[in-house]
């Protein structure tokens, strides 16, 4: 079991690049929504953000929950 690639995945993050590919944005589309609503910047979001949102969480819940069953299966280290 290798400690550096292990909690490698375990701090990976989703990005704003990731977001925006997920609902088919750009990722200043996605900086503008994320803006302070009342701030000049601020754009409305994109349309069906909340299920591509969803998606993208329990993918990388998925991951998490696979990393911890393999952290768990494996025999500690002495």
């Amino acid at each position: 079991m290798n400690f550096k690639k292990h909690t490698d995945s375990l701090l990976e993050a989703v990005t704003l690049g990731d977001l925006a590919v997920a609902l088919g944005a750009s990722v200043q589309a996605v900086r503008q929504a994320r803006a302070a609503e009342g701030s000049s910047s601020h754009r409305s979001p994109p349309g069906g953000w909340e299920a591509a949102t969803a998606k993208l969480a329990r993918k990388q819940a998925a991951k998490l929950v696979a990393l911890a069953a393999r952290l768990e299966a494996s025999p500690p280290a002495p």
